[in-house]
């Protein structure tokens, strides 16, 4: 990891891109894992605004996220990306320093800026000229196991574009792949050591008018009741400013949760 986190850093260096969602994935065994007890166990734990649990024939997805990564609601787009964690502190007068020191985080505030820039581009392909505003920047959000830095960014959908097409013209989300984006999804095919499948992806709901809410699937279990394999994903953006020691660490923090629900040793797949 940290050897992979340095020849990115280099990519950055020679102008390839400027920020790259890099992951990894770990995995174990389970001879009698109960997804839905699972769910239960982890909403528990880290109860989260997106989460949701879906089986697709012999497959389980078990998420737990923070993350929006689009909603459409009476003609309005609402995109709510991600960038900055911190953990929680151990008592009130460190919670409160630690979650100071992600919001005046240089780092944090480049990295999620970055993104809302992109997000921004992305927008723009679907939404009214002149329509797009950052009603939120930098906001601190607090969870039970983390500080999350997230901003709101908003506009109106194009009278030319339907809500489903608003969804095609912004995946894959800017926070799980980096700028530019079709770079950053070259070098992640290259560099990472699984397949994302469902992991970055998006999981939601359409209403009958139209409307919709749509997730990024991060901080999430996948089981397939077949291989009786479990597998889960996290991840970090890396910058010219990263130190890879610190990225890892951010990385298992974001898997807290899930290591503990599961009481497995990690073993990198």
């Amino acid at each position: 990891y940290l050897e992979k986190v340095e020849k990115i850093r280099q990519h950055i260096l020679e102008g390839d891109f400027y920020e790259l969602n890099f992951c990894m994935e770990f995995s174990s065994t389970a001879q009698a894992f109960d997804p839905i007890q699972a769910y239960w166990q982890l909403s528990k734990e880290s109860p989260m605004p997106f989460s949701c649990l879906l089986k697709m024939e012999s497959d389980y997805l078990v998420c737990a996220s923070p993350e929006r990564f689009l909603k459409y609601e009476n003609g309005k787009l609402i995109s709510q990306p991600i960038k900055g964690t911190i953990r929680r502190g151990n008592d009130n007068t460190e919670d409160e320093a630690l979650k100071k020191q992600l919001q005046e985080s240089e780092k944090e505030i480049a990295e999620n800026m970055m993104i809302v820039d992109l997000v921004r581009n992305d927008l723009t392909r679907s939404s009214i000229l002149g329509s797009i505003e950052a009603e939120e920047l930098f906001k601190i959000y607090s969870f039970d196991q983390v500080h999350q830095m997230i901003s709101t960014i908003t506009s109106r959908l194009s009278p030319d574009r339907s809500p489903l097409e608003a969804i095609e013209l912004a995946f894959p989300m800017g926070s799980m792949t980096g700028a530019p984006k079709i770079m950053a999804m070259k070098m992640i095919e290259h560099y990472e050591n699984a397949k994302r499948s469902m992991f970055s992806g998006a999981a939601g709901f359409f209403l009958p008018n139209g409307n919709f809410d749509f997730n990024v699937i991060i901080r999430s279990i996948y089981f397939s009741s077949e291989s009786q394999k479990i597998s889960w994903q996290a991840g970090s953006a890396i910058t010219w400013d990263s130190v890879a020691e610190r990225e890892y660490e951010e990385c298992l923090l974001k898997t807290r949760s899930i290591q503990k629900i599961l009481d497995v040793k990690i073993k990198e797949d």
